[in-house]
């Protein structure tokens, strides 16, 4: 086996094939996620700096999305600069060890993403059930706690992917069909026994995205309990808006997810590999390229940030002298 160390059977690389049997439509594809990824890393990094700079957005809602924003830009720029590299230059080796790492940052990240969005139905739950609380209950400690408790279950739950994965042999190869490291892929290459990678990643599944969607639902259910009872219909819509960024953001996340994570284990013999590989990419840029141009054109704040540095940009600029 190439690249394999025979008294071990462990890989010293593996070969991430990109999409299998569109080869030749590489830079073609390459260019849309390009164009999300740039997006991305603009908008995140544009949102990042709004909250971090205006003192209208310093409100757990925002540090919330700042949050979201940072693990946002950290996710897709664990996978995309290894896969233009795939689909540009044909760079498709990459070390075993650093295939581990990949693993786990994209795993990881996906697993902290989720919890940010239920971190932030909680904020919306307690802004409109509990609006005169709101600022007690949910202080700048409180919210740097909660989304330290989201890193560390996320990590706790994804370390044990990178041992599971590392401890099987690789008999059958090295090559990945996929463009970035995924802990199943991964673990489909090997020829010992992967039940227990499948097992625990349904399990973990379940005590990361179900538990979160759970709360997120239970969250809403509340909120439109809470809603509903208003008597006012002004305050009824102006309630609605404030939830609809992060429902539009919850959307672009789990569908997704949930179209990658059951078709891949329930029924996806009857879907092509590509779509199977198109989607998993879309699953990890769609959230990051969408959450800031959402979040932008919904929130009131955010669009008057954006304005107000765009205009007080444009007073700055030096006036020609005409002497």
């Amino acid at each position: 086996m190439s690249g394999a160390n025979s008294s071990s059977l462990t890989p010293a690389f593996f070969i991430l094939n990109g999409v299998p049997s569109l080869e030749v439509a590489h830079i073609w594809i390459s260019l849309p996620f390009c164009l999300m990824y740039i997006i991305a890393i603009l908008g995140n990094c544009g949102l990042i700096y709004f909250i971090g700079h205006e003192e209208a957005l310093h409100r757990p809602m925002y540090y919330f999305l700042a949050l979201l924003s940072f693990t946002d830009v950290t996710l897709c720029t664990t996978t995309v600069p290894n896969m233009l590299c795939i689909f540009w230059f044909s760079l498709k080796q990459i070390d075993f060890n650093a295939c581990l790492a990949q693993m786990f940052f994209v795993h990881m990240l996906t697993g902290m993403e989720s919890g940010v969005l239920m971190l932030m139905a909680l904020d919306r739950y307690v802004a409109i059930c509990y609006p005169l609380r709101y600022a007690s209950i949910l202080t700048n400690p409180v919210i740097a706690k909660a989304g330290l408790a989201t890193f560390v279950r996320s990590v706790a739950l994804i370390i044990p992917f990178t041992f599971l994965t590392k401890r099987l042999p690789y008999c059958r190869g090295n090559l990945i069909p996929h463009t970035y490291c995924d802990h199943m892929s991964v673990a489909k290459v090997s020829c010992g026994y992967v039940k227990v990678n499948a097992i625990y990643g349904l399990m973990v599944a379940l005590l990361i995205g179900v538990f979160d969607i759970c709360c997120i639902s239970v969250s809403y259910t509340m909120i439109l309990r809470a809603v509903v009872s208003l008597s006012s219909a002004d305050a009824r819509h102006k309630a609605f808006s404030t939830c609809t960024s992060h429902i539009c953001a919850i959307i672009i996340t789990y569908v997704p997810a949930f179209f990658t994570f059951f078709t891949h284990r329930f029924g996806g013999h009857n879907i092509p590999h590509h779509i199977h590989i198109i989607v998993a990419n879309l699953y990890l840029l769609l959230p990051p390229t969408m959450n800031p141009i959402i979040y932008g054109v919904k929130t009131k704040q955010i669009r008057e940030s954006v304005f107000k540095f765009l205009v007080g940009e444009r007073l700055a600029l030096p006036k020609t002298d005409d002497a």
